[in-house]
């Protein structure tokens, strides 16, 4: 993405080269552990997952 950031910015002024640059400004971050938290797919995936082992286990038998 930066290669594309760096041709639609090339020879523009400061502020329109900031305008456009997506990684200028004010933007929330979050670390890996903030976003599971909060992210509702990350609650369902491993929802997903649980169900899928417990069926596994259910069609194959426990070992």
């Amino acid at each position: 993405m930066t290669s594309v950031v760096s041709v639609t910015t090339e020879g523009r002024d400061g502020e329109e080269q900031e305008a456009r640059t997506p990684f200028a400004g004010a933007r929330i971050e979050l670390d890996d552990t903030e976003l599971r938290r909060v992210s509702p797919s990350a609650w369902f995936e491993g929802a997903r997952e649980r169900l899928d082992a417990f069926a596994t286990k259910l069609a194959y038998g426990r070992q």
